[in-house]
């Protein structure tokens, strides 16, 4: 953290500081391709310009005061042997293959200067050459020249022929011209090519050397490479912590979590409009040890939950963060049950990979560690998914078992009462604005449960029809009034039907729960009917009508 808030502190030290780094190339991958022998010339270029920038990045850091910085200076191996020998035997422009020639300066190696003299010379002799067999033969109009085919050949035009000497070796014969060869000539030939060819060959053999040579150097670079990689972190985390506006936490040993104003890193850089909303956290392993979060879908919960992660996160690696006050006590380990997934190869629902992930974190998780749980349960009936959410919260309540920090995140809203029965857990919930049958989310986390989902608002949102919307308030509507009129869906009715850890009935007394009837209202009244009926005073026929009457009624 201190070598972050150095560079930090020092804009204009951290924007010369990433300029030089802008220039530098990959050196772990380098120095593992000379490693492999697969290094081509540019690649050896590439290093040694990267190992060149070793020396101004150690007088830029010289200049700071954080103990990190200065470790990691005082570490940077000299590398200037490597440079040089680089520098010195390395042609400036090589090609991109070894087999081409050009790899190795001139003066570097002396058999490769000669072989360079002779093929270079090689216009002059031919010069030199053709003015003394010009003046030799008289033949004003011989040429020398060169082909693929027959290599140097001298070309003599038909006219003159009989100018042409004994020694000439006759070896094409042309429309207005024959060519000759003498031995002279095919000895120059043979030396020149001979010459490139062995050109070609020592170049290869030369470059194999020196790579070989900055192959044992490689612990040296990969040491470098990897300091560099540290420098080049921490001022990138400096530079993103400038252009964010986030601030340096504290990071202690207490058992707290407390974020002003905390933001979600990636999430803000996306909000349009009226911008990111902040909120605060407060987390202990005493009476704020789980926040119990309610609210609508799409009010930001999971963003809220996310963000106090990664929050905890960045200031744990040495960040800063998107906050106007961070203190976080340290965590082990975070332990996260977000989103909603199936494994179909490995023939696994997405409740079958929620419960495995709830029992990692169950069997895993210390008091040190960070719990976020979001929608746990979910993915099975709702008697089911309620009751396994609220075991999972008693169980890591029970500060005998796990007492972990934990974020809760739920939609069921029977889990309010966690809050009032518990000493470590705390209800709150997502604002919500209503106004005029529309909802506005406010993303502002508030202390209070909520027992309002507005699940069909959002649907609304989504684009479902207007009838399906009409028809799912109907239905949520009886559902609420149930068939007695009264709500069924209040925190004091639920707490009632959840037994408490040590009233849990044993399995042969246990019996499911009636499923709620969407559509019984018809049925609701011949009930009622059934129910005012007194058999003891009707007589058979009388009986007979009215299950009669009865049956009508439910025919209808």
């Amino acid at each position: 953290l201190d070598a972050v808030a150095e560079f930090h502190s020092r804009i204009v030290f951290l924007d010369e500081f990433r300029e030089l780094l802008k220039n530098m190339n990959d050196i772990e991958r380098l120095i593992a391709r000379i490693g492999l022998g697969s290094a081509n010339a540019r690649e050896m270029l590439a290093l040694k310009n990267s190992l060149k920038l070793i020396k101004p990045i150690k007088e830029k850091i010289s200049t700071c005061e954080s103990t990190m910085l200065c470790v990691l200076n005082e570490e940077l191996e000299d590398v200037s042997d490597i440079i040089e020998l680089i520098e010195k035997s390395i042609h400036d422009d090589p090609p991109s293959t070894l087999l081409e020639g050009n790899l190795i300066k001139d003066g570097y190696n002396e058999e490769l200067d000669e072989l360079r003299k002779i093929t270079k010379s090689g216009k002059e002799w031919i010069t030199k050459l053709q003015e003394t067999e010009r003046a030799r033969t008289k033949i004003n109009n011989l040429k020398i020249g060169y082909n693929d085919a027959f290599g140097y050949y001298i070309e003599v035009s038909k006219s003159n022929l009989h100018l042409v000497p004994d020694d000439y070796i006759r070896k094409q014969t042309l429309v207005n011209a024959e060519r000759f060869i003498t031995p002279e000539l095919k000895e120059y030939e043979s030396k020149v090519l001979n010459a490139q060819e062995r050109i070609s060959e020592l170049e290869y053999e030369i470059f194999c050397q020196i790579r070989a040579k900055v192959a044992e150097s490689t612990v040296r670079i990969q040491k470098n490479a990897s300091i560099i990689a540290m420098l080049d972190f921490l001022s990138a985390l400096a530079y993103v912590a400038s252009k964010n506006n986030y601030v340096k936490p504290n990071v202690n040993d207490s058992d707290e979590i407390i974020i002003k104003d905390g933001r979600h890193p990636v999430v803000e850089r996306f909000v349009t409009g009226e911008g990111f909303v902040p909120n605060d956290v407060y987390l202990n392993c005493d009476d704020q040890q789980m926040l119990i979060i309610t609210g609508p879908n799409l009010s930001g919960k999971s963003t809220y939950l996310r963000q106090v992660a990664l929050i905890a996160l960045m200031a744990q690696m040495g960040s800063f963060v998107p906050a106007s006050y961070a203190s976080i006590g340290i965590v082990d380990r975070i332990f996260t049950r977000v989103g909603a997934s199936d494994n179909l190869v490995m023939g696994r629902s997405t409740f079958l990979v929620e419960m495995n992930e709830t029992a990692n974190i169950l069997n895993n998780a210390t008091r040190r560690s960070l719990l976020i749980l979001d929608e746990i349960g979910r993915g099975t009936s709702t008697y089911d998914g309620l009751s396994i959410a609220w075991a999972v919260a008693e169980y890591i309540l029970d500060k005998t078992k796990i007492g972990a920090r934990t974020l809760f995140a739920t939609h069921y809203h029977e889990l309010i009462e966690l809050g009032n029965t518990h000493q470590g857990a705390k209800n709150y919930n997502v604002a919500v604005r209503e106004w005029n049958g529309q909802i506005t989310f406010l993303r502002k986390i508030v202390e209070g449960g909520t027992d309002q989902s507005y699940g069909i608002h959002v649907a609304q949102l989504a684009g479902l029809p207007d009838q399906v919307i009409e028809r799912a308030r109907k239905i949520l509507s009886a559902l609420e009034k149930g068939s007695n009129g009264n709500s069924i869906t209040s925190s004091d009715q639920a707490n009632k039907m959840i037994p408490k850890s040590h009233e849990l009935p044993s399995k042969d007394t246990y019996r499911e729960p009636i499923q709620l009837s969407l559509f019984g209202s018809k049925a609701d009244e011949i009930i009622d009917e059934l129910n005012a009926i007194d058999i003891h005073n009707m007589t058979p026929l009388q009986a007979l009508n009215k299950l009669q009457e009865l049956k009508k009624k439910a025919e209808n």
